[in-house]
């Protein structure tokens, strides 16, 4: 009895949900040669919408762009040039370390910008100290930074070589490449407008 059951029954098929063909079903799709004139006709609606071309609707889509956020940012930099203070003067060597990561979103078809670096620039300088002048050299470290939080950038001086400087000089010269703060912020600012120009 059990044999004769298996036999009636049909095997499902991954379509299970439908049994039979009916007559008011939709008709099988039949594929269609597209012609010169559709072609056109499809090129020329496209939209120049954000992203790439095959993200037309606009939804997610990131682009990594630390190569040029880090060619570009150097560059800024080292344009800073001289500084003058009272007893002396100091220039921008190298920017000697600068990591982090840049990035252009798309999402819903608007473009976002963003990024987090850190920063280390070389300096060297000549201030009077006591009757003499002294060649002074040194790094500028910027922690960590992100897109939007210029205000909040802080600046870290170290001197190299400053065994034989009195306190007071060094605090001296400490102060005054802390003074590259406001150039270096508005070359920042420069490199965040650029950034959302890409």
């Amino acid at each position: 009895m059990e044999g004769a059951a298996a036999e009636s029954e049909k095997p499902a098929s991954y379509t299970y949900w439908v049994r039979e063909a009916t007559a008011d079903a939709a008709p099988i799709p039949a594929p269609k040669k597209l012609s010169q004139e559709d072609l056109c006709n499809l090129s020329s609606s496209k939209s120049s919408g954000l992203g790439s071309v095959w993200n037309k609707a606009g939804t997610w889509e990131e682009k990594n762009l630390n190569k040029w956020a880090t060619d570009r940012m150097k560059e800024l930099l080292k344009c800073i040039g001289f500084l003058e203070f009272s007893d002396g003067k100091a220039e921008v060597t190298e920017v000697s370390s600068c990591s982090g990561d840049a990035f252009l979103v798309t999402v819903r078809n608007k473009k976002r910008v963003g990024y987090t670096y850190e920063l280390t620039i070389d300096v060297k300088g000549e201030w009077l100290v006591g009757d003499e002048k002294r060649k002074v050299k040194g790094h500028l470290d910027v922690p960590e930074f992100s897109y939007g939080e210029l205000d909040d950038l802080q600046l870290l001086v170290k001197l190299k070589d400053d065994k034989d400087l009195q306190q007071q000089d060094k605090h001296r010269i400490c102060q005054d490449l802390k003074q590259f703060l406001q150039p270096l912020r508005e070359k920042l600012l420069q490199f965040e407008q650029e950034l959302r120009e890409r």
